[in-house]
C-alpha cells in the first residue's frame, strides 16, 4: 500500500528550498511515500518568492512528488501582514486542496492513503486541518535544533510564570538564561527579539506548544553539529527530534550564474590563491546604511586582505544606485586589483570557490550550514530574527566563528566601526587558526552525514519508520 504526506511549508524562500530539499530525500528513501506540497502565497509586505521559481517548481511535478500553488486569489489585504495572521488566511484554502486531493485519490486504482501533514515551524495552524482528516502532523524546523531547545525552555518558563524578560530593557540585560539545551548560560541581551516583543512572545511560545503536539520534527541540522542539544531534546518530554541537514541546494554551486557582473566576479575567484579572498554576503534582506557601509570599505581596504562583497542598503531595501557616491572617494581604484563588489551574490557558487576562505555572515541558518558545507570559517555579524542566538551558537557555544561584537542592538541602532570589523576579518583569515580547523573537520562530518550510512540517513530512515508507525497505530 502507498501513502500521502502533505507539505505546508512557509513561502519565504529559505524555508521553501530546504523543504523542497527533504520531500526529495524522504521520496527518494521509500517508494511507498509520495508527496504534495502546497506553496502557500507570499506574506503580504515581506519576502516575496519569485513566481518563476513557483512555476518551475510547479512544473517538474509527477506522480511521486507534486507541487501545487495556493493562489492568492481572495487575498484580504495587500497590506503588511503579521505572519501568524496570513498563515490563518490560508487554512480554508488548505482545507479545500487536501479535500480535492483525497477526493481525487479515491477515485483511482492503488492510490496512496493520506497519512499526515509535515508543517513549517510558522504553519503550526494547519494541523488543526490534519486533525479534521484524522491524520497525524509532523514539525519541520528550518532553524537550528539550539534555537528549538530554546524555544521550548522559554514556553515552559512562560507557562510558569517565571519569564520576566522586558522589551524595553532585554537588549541592555546582564541576565543570562540556563538553558537545559545549551552547555553555556545564555545571555538574555542575545534574545531573538521576538522572545522579547510583548506582541510576539505570546504567539511564538503558543507555536512551541503546537510542536509538543507533533508526532515528531525534522530538523535542518546534523548530528554532529549539535549532539549535545540533540541528547537533551531526545531526552525530554518533547517529540522525538530527528537531524536530517544539511539540506542545501547546491544545484548552481559552480557559478552557471547569466548576469554578468556576477559571472565576472566568479571567473576572478577562479583567479585568485587558494583560502585567500573575504566575502561579505548578508542574505536578501541584510542591508546597511550609508555610514556602515563606509566603514566596512575602510576595514577591507587597511585589512589588505582580497575580498568580495555583496552589498545592499538598509532603507530602502535595495542595492545602492552610485556606490561610488557612498563609499570613500578613490576606494575602487585602490582596491581594484585584489576586491570586487556588486549588489547580489551568487552565494552557494561563491562559498564553492577553493579561492575563498572567509565569510563575514549575518548568521542566516542557511548561510551557517552553506559555510560548513564547504568548510568556509565565518565571523558572524547578525543582523535580525533569530541571527542573534546563531551567532552565539556558532561563535560560543561551538566555536565554529569569530565574532565581531558581542553584543547587538535589534533596532540596528548605532555603527560597527572600521577597526572591529578589520581586526575580525584578520582574525578570520588566520590561515592556522583553531576556528579554521575546527570549521574543516565539521565539513568532512557534514559530508559524511549525508552519505547512505550516515547520522543524516539514519535519522530520515527512523523518521519515516515514525510515518508508518503511525499509520499501523491508527488502522
Amino acid at each position: 500500500m502507498k501513502f500521502e504526506l502533505v507539505f505546508v511549508p512557509f513561502p519565504g524562500i529559505g524555508h521553501l528550498r530546504s523543504a523542497v530539499e527533504i520531500a526529495k530525500l524522504l521520496v527518494k528513501r521509500d517508494d511507498r511515500l509520495s508527496i504534495s506540497i502546497l506553496l502557500l502565497p507570499s506574506v503580504p509586505g515581506g519576502e516575496n518568492v519569485s513566481s518563476s521559481y513557483l512555476t518551475s517548481l510547479s512544473e517538474t511535478s509527477n506522480n511521486r512528488l507534486r507541487y501545487q500553488i495556493i493562489s492568492d486569489e481572495n487575498q484580504q489585504t495587500a497590506e503588511p501582514t503579521r505572519i501568524d495572521i496570513h498563515i490563518k488566511n490560508q487554512v480554508p484554502k488548505v482545507r479545500s486542496a487536501v479535500a480535492k486531493l483525497v477526493d481525487d485519490h479515491s477515485k483511482l486504482p492503488d492510490s496512496p492513503r493520506l497519512a499526515g501533514f509535515i508543517v513549517d515551524l510558522f504553519c503550526t495552524l494547519m494541523t488543526d486541518v490534519a486533525n479534521e482528516f484524522r491524520v497525524p502532523s509532523y514539525l519541520f524546523y528550518t532553524s537550528s535544533a539550539g534555537l528549538l531547545g530554546l524555544g521550548f525552555h522559554v514556553q515552559t518558563l512562560y507557562d510558569e510564570k517565571k519569564y520576566n524578560v522586558s522589551e524595553s530593557d532585554y537588549e541592555d540585560s546582564d541576565a543570562e538564561l540556563t538553558v537545559p539545551s545549551l552547555t553555556r548560560p545564555y545571555p538574555v541581551k542575545c534574545l531573538p527579539h521576538g522572545l522579547a516583543s510583548k506582541e510576539w512572545l505570546p504567539i511564538l511560545t503558543n507555536q512551541a506548544r503546537k510542536y509538543r503536539e507533533m508526532k515528531g520534527i525534522l530538523v535542518n541540522t546534523v548530528a554532529e553539529l549539535e549532539p549535545y542539544t540533540l541528547k537533551v531534546l531526545n531526552g525530554g518530554d518533547t517529540p522525538p527530534v530527528y537531524p536530517v541537514g544539511p539540506l542545501l541546494e547546491l544545484g548552481n554551486q559552480t557559478g552557471d550564474s547569466k548576469e554578468e557582473k556576477q559571472s565576472e566576479v566568479l571567473d576572478w575567484l577562479d583567479q585568485q590563491p587558494p583560502k585567500s579572498v573575504v566575502f561579505l554576503c548578508f542574505g536578501s534582506l541584510g542591508g546597511f546604511t550609508e555610514e556602515q557601509a563606509r566603514e566596512i570599505a575602510v576595514a577591507l581596504e587597511r585589512s589588505g586582505h582580497r575580498f568580495v562583497w555583496s552589498i545592499r542598503r538598509a532603507s530602502p531595501p535595495g542595492e545602492f544606485e552610485n556606490l561610488k557616491e557612498v563609499l570613500p572617494e578613490g576606494f575602487f581604484d585602490r582596491t581594484e586589483e585584489r576586491g570586487r563588489v556588486l549588489g547580489w551574490a551568487p552565494q552557494i557558487a561563491v562559498l564553492s570557490k577553493p579561492a575563498v576562505g572567509g565569510f563575514v555572515t549575518h548568521c542566516g541558518w542557511n548561510s551557517t550550514l552553506e559555510s560548513l558545507w564547504f568548510g568556509v570559517p565565518t565571523a558572524a555579524w547578525p543582523l535580525y530574527s533569530e541571527q542573534k542566538f546563531n551567532a552565539f551558537e556558532m561563535v560560543n557555544e561551538l566555536e565554529l566563528a569569530v565574532e565581531i561584537r558581542r553584543y547587538w542592538r535589534n533596532d540596528r541602532t548605532g555603527v560597527v566601526t572600521a577597526e572591529e570589523i578589520e581586526r575580525a576579518i584578520k582574525s578570520l583569515m588566520e590561515q592556522d587558526c583553531e576556528v579554521r580547523k575546527r570549521v574543516k573537520e565539521m565539513s568532512e562530518k557534514c559530508h559524511v552525514a549525508v552519505m547512505d550510512v550516515g547520522s543524516s540517513q539514519t535519522a530520515l530512515k527512523k523518521f519515516i519508520d515514525n510515518v508508518f508507525e503511525n499509520i499501523g497505530n491508527a488502522l
